[in-house]
């Protein structure tokens, strides 16, 4: 576990070089989940060390403000810091985009970004599922095409309990909060749920007959939206 924030971004950089030296891909996503946290700095310390990179880094901000407050806080990086209409109006579809925190609201432009983009997209702090849209078939159409493309290079979520870490090339990891600090719990594959993580956190089997049936009690809602 990474002991600071700025570990932490050291961390996430050296994923994302990784993911994008792989070949694994085009569409990485990197994540802090944490509380308050002031976006903006770290958004413009990764584009920074990006930048040096890639000359061709754009920074994309879903909004025309968030795009005026980073040229005002990074003017070395305002030739590359652009809003998504911006960037619409005059895209270099060969370029590596940095997209800070799109959220469900900007699901249409940000996709139609994306497929218009031939090269790498990092997506920081981004949310693409509206929890307002359910398990309905609006959300499994959108899981199963556009959230499903994206890769995730880099996650860290403090938890109750723990916390969970995913640095690529790695497995997820699950770590246990004990009075002298994170021990790590298991690995997996895949991004644990919730159920899941709460089993494994409380010591039981994550695919145990309680998981299982709230698995098919969310299928069966689902079937019903």
């Amino acid at each position: 576990m990474p002991a600071d924030l700025l570990t932490a971004e050291s961390d996430l950089l050296g994923a994302l070089n990784a993911a994008l030296s792989s070949g694994k891909g085009l569409r990485w996503s990197a994540t802090l989940r944490f509380e308050n946290l002031r976006l903006m700095p770290v958004a413009l310390r990764l584009a920074q060390a990006l930048k040096q990179r890639d000359g061709s880094l754009r920074m994309l901000w879903p909004d025309a403000g968030g795009a005026a407050l980073a040229r005002r806080d990074a003017p070395a990086l305002s030739d590359a810091i652009a809003d998504f209409n911006q960037w619409s109006a005059e895209p270099d579809g060969d370029a590596l985009l940095l997209v800070i925190g799109p959220q469900p609201s900007d699901y249409d432009p940000f996709m139609a970004l994306c497929q218009a983009h031939r090269g790498p997209v990092v997506m920081l702090n981004g949310r693409l599922e509206d929890a307002a849209v359910g398990i309905g078939s609006v959300a499994r159409e959108r899981r199963r095409g556009f959230v499903a493309s994206w890769q995730q290079a880099y996650w860290l979520q403090p938890l109750d309990c723990g916390a969970l870490l995913r640095t690529f090339p790695a497995d997820w990891q699950l770590f246990r909060l004990d009075p002298d600090g994170y021990r790590f719990l298991a690995a997996t594959t895949n991004r644990p749920d919730p159920e899941q993580l709460a089993a494994l956190l409380a010591g039981e089997d994550p695919d145990g007959l309680k998981q299982q049936l709230g698995s098919v009690d969310r299928f069966i809602e689902g079937l019903r939206n």
